[in-house]
């Protein structure tokens, strides 16, 4: 298998407020600018690249896979700040983590209503 996950852009109602929202969220490096795209990178060079779509846009869904340390870090600030979130994707267990698949998760929405699901182990 030679094919690698580069990067993906993440609609957005304010791409410099969105990237630095995962930037912090994420502790993702800065990345160049160019055209109508905002980018952080995160692990392996993958670019998130923000931008206002022309368009209104459906949510999407994002996962990260994090390390216990940020994920320790990552919640400490969704409870910090007050964030809603949930231990499942249907919502239904509000200010909750799971811990599925051997490890700890945690689902949020993002400034534009994406979902965000942060995870410490894989699925497979």
């Amino acid at each position: 298998m030679t094919a690698h996950f580069n990067h993906t852009i993440i609609a957005s109602i304010d791409a410099a407020g969105m990237a630095e929202f995962y930037r912090d969220l994420l502790e993702a490096d800065d990345a160049p600018a160019w055209g109508p795209f905002i980018n952080v990178q995160i692990a392996a060079g993958v670019l998130l690249q923000f931008a206002a779509p022309p368009m209104e846009f459906p949510p999407q869904h994002y996962a990260y896979l994090l390390d216990d340390a940020h994920f320790d870090r990552a919640y400490a600030k969704i409870t910090d700040r007050g964030w809603d979130h949930w231990a499942d994707p249907q919502r239904s267990r509000p200010g909750e983590i799971n811990h599925e698949h051997g490890g700890r998760g945690v689902y949020l929405l993002d400034p534009s209503g994406h979902y965000l699901e942060l995870i410490t182990q894989p699925y497979l």
